[in-house]
């Protein structure tokens, strides 16, 4: 099983990056997919989930202004960041799980993709 995420780069306060992780997982449809995020110094975080039902949870810093999505033809999730801010910087993992969990025992693991926002 591998997950890739892609889409961090540099953004602006206020502006808007896409992150997307494609997964091989067979039966993803089924797995619970969440973005996580690690800013330096600090312990990773649970950013946005989206359950196989198509529920979400969200962070409370982020609520509002990210949306987590997935396309279960394509085994991608997305996690759309609008209204970005300085303390929005940090490496975002993609995680798979067979159910929500805050804290980081998800399955399979990406690599990271690292967000950089300047304010």
């Amino acid at each position: 099983v591998q997950l890739q995420a892609f889409g961090g780069g540099l953004a602006q306060g206020g502006g808007s990056l896409r992150l997307s992780c494609a997964a091989s997982i067979l039966t993803f449809s089924t797995y619970v997919m969440a973005w996580f995020r690690q800013a330096p110094g600090k312990e990773r975080e649970l950013v946005a989930a989206i359950m196989s039902s198509g529920n979400t949870y969200y962070a409370d810093s982020v609520k509002g202004r990210f949306t987590i999505s997935r396309d279960n033809a394509k085994n991608t999730v997305y996690l759309q960041m609008n209204s970005l801010k300085p303390e929005d910087t940090a490496v975002y993992y993609c995680a798979a799980g067979p159910y929500l969990s805050l804290s980081t025992r998800y399955t399979y693991w990406g690599q990271g993709t690292l967000v950089t926002v300047s304010s």
